[in-house]
């Protein structure tokens, strides 16, 4: 008797080839972001690096020796602290204003509002810089660290407004009807009642703002032009040489030291990110 051959299920064999579909999917995302990450790694530790991702054959702290200066790293990356820190405190503090009204007072404009400052989002920043280069001229905020801090923290104020709002939402208003049967006024709930119990909210919106404005080179090249006022983002381009010339080495070396502060700002505030609103205990009683 000849053996009876039994086929696949035709459903069970389409999700296996969706599945491999997917994961090969995956694979090629992960081997994007997973390739240059490794070029970053190795060429930092590669005296000769080129384009090619290969591990250093000797590896050496030579490239982190070179820019390991006041010029190329310490001052550029102090200027990229003060410029960030200070636009992103400047952002989280006019944001939870901004948004408090939104999330408490409803309205039947607080919708076309909120579209409204989200499609300021969408306008590219190279087509709002000649007049605002124009009005940093006449209002002598042109080549200032506090003048380019205030842009920076304009330009990410909408989406802020937006993540702050939504993360509002969740705190529960009987818990400031409390503190207002209490006598404290709508400031005071704010600060002591509503920022304490979305404080991963308040993460978001702050490493998010940071990041954006860390990595930003085109507003602070443009508004600022003292050489020794310009931050990591804009010292960067000096790793370019002409003719196509590139330090791989230090370029990969300074980027490494560049990533640092975004990696350490995540590892900080990642276990309010993970915990979620502490809301339990307060409804209680």
């Amino acid at each position: 008797m000849n053996p009876v051959k039994h086929s696949g299920h035709p459903r069970i064999n389409r999700t296996a080839r969706r599945r491999l579909a997917a994961d090969a999917g995956l694979l090629v995302v992960t081997a994007a972001f997973v390739l240059p990450l490794a070029w970053l790694v190795f060429a930092s530790f590669d005296a000769e690096a080129t384009l090619r991702v290969e591990p250093p054959q000797h590896p050496t702290l030579e490239n982190f020796s070179a820019v390991l200066t006041d010029e190329i790293t310490f001052t550029p990356m102090r200027n990229s602290l003060l410029l960030c820190g200070g636009a992103t405190a400047l952002t989280v503090v006019c944001a939870a204003l901004a948004a408090y009204p939104l999330s408490r007072f409803p309205s039947r404009l607080n919708r076309p509002y909120l579209l409204g400052i989200l499609f300021t989002t969408c306008l590219p920043v190279t087509a709002v810089m000649v007049p605002v280069y124009g009005l940093f001229v006449q209002t002598d905020f042109i080549d200032t660290m506090y003048g380019t801090a205030l842009f920076l923290a304009a330009s990410q104020l909408p989406f802020a407004v937006w993540l702050m709002k939504n993360f509002m939402d969740g705190v529960p208003e009987v818990l400031e009807e409390a503190a207002w049967t209490d006598g404290a006024s709508w400031l005071q709930s704010l600060l002591r009642v509503v920022l304490p119990l979305m404080g991963p909210g308040v993460s978001v919106v702050a490493i998010y703002s940071f990041v954006m404005m860390w990595g930003n080179f085109f507003v602070p090249f443009m508004l600022l032009l003292s050489p020794e006022q310009m931050p990591a983002s804009v010292s960067i381009y000096t790793f370019f040489g002409n003719y196509g010339a590139v330090v791989y080495g230090q370029l990969a070396a300074f980027s490494v030291l560049y990533s640092t502060p975004v990696i350490l700002l995540y590892v900080l505030v990642s276990r309010r990110l993970g915990g979620g609103f502490a809301l339990g205990g307060a409804v209680q009683g």
